[in-house]
């Protein structure tokens, strides 16, 4: 088995937002160097899509993962608002075959970290929507939010989140197959999370501004701005 580690942003992109203290490029490629650390000596081929601090296009971090096959692509990122009391773990995946994944490495990430539980989510980032392989992205908490940026700058609470990220690779075979609330599983077997489906927000609010003409022309306006936003996004941020 083969694990692509994928730490977030790098280079000219610091990540994060405007005048953030912590880089988060920094953090993110700590925390993957240290779960490439783990997974091998657990016996799994580790390809790293960047091992040092350079930028790497979206495009090329999905291809590096979908050129293998027998693989799982796993995304490292950290929050970040300007609402410093905002706090918590989240997981990321897009298609169906990546929720057991998601699931582990959220199930054991949130019972290992002193966060909360901000949930699983299925939202169409492209490095997430684009590879061919199951692939999750896991927000090890927020940068912004003063406790967990202390906890992230310390050596030990990332090698802590390296180790709980590998037990979720390692058990993702082991999950249920029920939906669960439960937050941190009591038997051996991994609940299937109950998640939130944000890939469908956008189309909701098309429909709603289908009532008028105006409002349809309004809409094509707003639509025109928002896709030109996206791409500008997706050009510098892993996570669009």
């Amino acid at each position: 088995m083969t694990v692509v580690i994928d730490a977030g942003h790098g280079g000219h992109d610091r990540g994060g937002i405007p005048g953030q203290r912590i880089a988060e490029k920094v953090m993110t490629l700590d925390v993957a160097q240290r779960l490439r650390n783990v997974l091998e000596a657990s016996g799994y081929h580790v390809v790293m899509t960047r091992d040092s601090d350079v930028f790497v296009p979206l495009g090329t971090r999905v291809a590096i993962a979908n050129s293998y096959r027998n693989a799982i692509f796993v995304c490292v990122h950290f929050n970040a608002t300007n609402r410093m009391g905002a706090s918590g773990i989240e997981t990321y995946f897009y298609s169906r075959n990546s929720l057991p994944l998601a699931s582990a490495i959220h199930h054991f990430v949130v019972g290992g970290a002193p966060s909360g539980n901000r949930g699983v989510r299925r939202r169409g980032y492209y490095v997430l929507r684009k590879t061919n392989i199951p692939a999750v992205l896991v927000e090890c908490g927020f940068l912004t939010n003063p406790t967990e940026g202390a906890y992230a700058q310390t050596a030990s609470y990332r090698q802590k989140l390296a180790e709980e990220i590998a037990a979720g690779v390692r058990g993702r075979s082991s999950v249920g197959g029920a939906l669960s609330t439960t937050r941190v599983a009591t038997s051996e077997t991994i609940p299937l999370q109950p998640y939130m489906d944000q890939t469908k927000v956008t189309s909701s609010k098309h429909r709603k501004s289908k009532s008028s003409h105006k409002k349809s022309a309004r809409k094509k306006k707003t639509s025109s701005k928002s896709t030109g936003s996206e791409a500008r996004y997706a050009s510098t941020d892993p996570e669009a």
